[in-house]
């Protein structure tokens, strides 16, 4: 390994940055389960449910820009620890909120101060790890944190049953706080030796390959977190019929495979790319069985529901493939500006399908509390269209020529592949990062 020491590297470069996305995907998914809490406590309708829960996307898409620019300048450690500080207040304010206003405005927070959640963690793994290990780590980070949405079913559940949800976030503020002091004194600094590749932004949405595939990982992985975290619940409840009790056990096995879809996620790819395959044909793959489960539902199939549900909670983990793929295209000191340019797309794809969603379902009356199937179907069919585009933007031949021309236009120059090229092969061939015992802080 390319640390002084591998177990003390482990707990002080990973660790800490896991249990930082452990919290970010707790209070991204924890609102499936509080929705009728929150419902009945202060009046919220289904659109305005859908909006309150969707802002912590909107909001982390629009700062993964300026995140990722930090990241790359002030490191993982720094940034990651000040914007928790942020999360914890923001979950503080939710705690003690009695309006839609002041809930959406702490939701908002919560969502800025965990943006650098998993990039920080992943650009703490390309500054400590060899390179060919980033895949494997990037699988165990995306598990470890997706034991946050674990906790956020029948655990969060239980705790609910002798506490109110107000106190339960207050619990939540607190543990932020304090794993942000935990990072910001136990994670160690490193420099990066800076490399003679373009270092602008610009360089990443110039290239054709980011275009390629961006699209197809940010309408699978963002409509994968818009249905687990919130539309899976309300969809159990009014066409599949269940109880309370029934729908809690079904999104907790939902978030068991959501975890251990990651550890897979990061396995597989490991090891593709130890046989010269590319992690482009798994995310191709990946999508093409999302699609089938999405239209398992919206076609009423003849298969338990767990099914097609547990193939939409594991679509949640592909950032792994998508951002292993991110880090052959790009040099490391390009690592957090590309991997937030991605998450950009995903959180903001995130926000538009749920959002989106619940808009469509307001236009049908409910009956007794419950939205027809036809609603759900609507919904869930326009995303799935959405998906087929993007899948057959990935596969034709012709998506380099226009790319390259979206990417030129974007930027007022002509994209030169080359470019994209020569940035790898200088990522292959220059020495990046220094060595540990020369400029590591311990």
């Amino acid at each position: 390994m390319q640390i002084s020491k591998g177990w003390c590297g482990i707990a002080r470069a990973f660790l800490p940055f896991a249990a930082g996305y452990y919290l970010s995907y707790l209070f991204r998914t924890i609102n499936a389960l509080i929705a009728s809490h929150l419902s009945s406590d202060t009046g919220l309708g289904t659109a305005d449910l859908g909006l309150l829960t969707s802002v912590y996307f909107l909001v982390f898409a629009a700062a993964q820009i300026p995140v990722g620019i930090l990241l790359d300048r002030f490191g993982p450690r720094r940034v990651q620890s000040v914007l928790l500080l942020l999360a914890a207040v923001g979950a503080g304010l939710f705690a003690v909120s009695t309006g839609f206003l002041s809930l959406l405005i702490a939701r908002a927070m919560i969502g800025l101060g965990v943006a650098a959640a998993l990039t920080a963690g992943l650009k703490s793994i390309i500054l400590w790890f060899p390179r060919e290990r980033v895949a494997l780590l990037n699988g165990y980070m995306v598990m470890l944190g997706s034991l946050g949405a674990v906790t956020a079913t029948a655990p969060v559940e239980h705790l609910l049953a002798w506490m109110g949800w107000r106190q339960l976030f207050e619990i939540l503020a607190a543990a932020t706080g304090a794993t942000a002091i935990l990072i910001y004194v136990v994670v160690p600094e490193r420099g990066i030796a800076l490399s003679t590749a373009s270092t602008s932004l610009s360089s990443v949405f110039r290239d054709p390959r980011f275009w390629r595939m961006a699209p197809l990982s940010a309408t699978c992985v963002g409509s994968a977190w818009s249905l687990q975290g919130l539309w899976a619940s309300p969809w159990l409840t009014d066409v599949e019929g269940l109880d309370r009790s029934r729908l809690v056990r079904q999104l907790f096995m939902m978030s068991i495979v959501l975890s251990a879809g990651a550890w897979l996620f990061g396995i597989t790819v490991h090891h593709i790319k130890r046989r010269g395959i590319g992690a482009e044909t798994i995310l191709a793959l990946v999508t093409v069985l999302f699609i089938a489960a999405e239209l398992a539902l919206i076609l009423r199939g003849p298969l338990p529901s767990i099914l097609p549900w547990s193939v939409v909670a594991i679509v949640g983990t592909a950032t792994v493939v998508s951002f292993t793929v991110i880090s052959d295209y790009f040099p490391p000191e390009l690592a957090g500006r590309a991997n937030s340019a991605l998450n950009v797309l995903h959180f903001g794809w995130a926000f538009l399908a749920q959002s989106a969603t619940g808009l469509i379902l307001e236009q049908w009356p409910a009956n007794d509390g419950h939205r027809p199937v036809q609603a759900y179907q609507v919904a869930f069919g326009l995303s799935v269209a959405l998906q087929i585009a993007a899948l057959v933007w990935f596969v034709l031949p012709s998506r380099r020529s226009f790319s390259s021309w979206m990417s030129s236009i974007l930027f007022f120059k002509p994209a030169d592949v080359s470019c994209a090229g020569e940035s790898v092969r200088l990522y292959e061939d220059s020495v990046i990062l220094v060595s540990a015992d020369d400029d590591a802080e311990w």
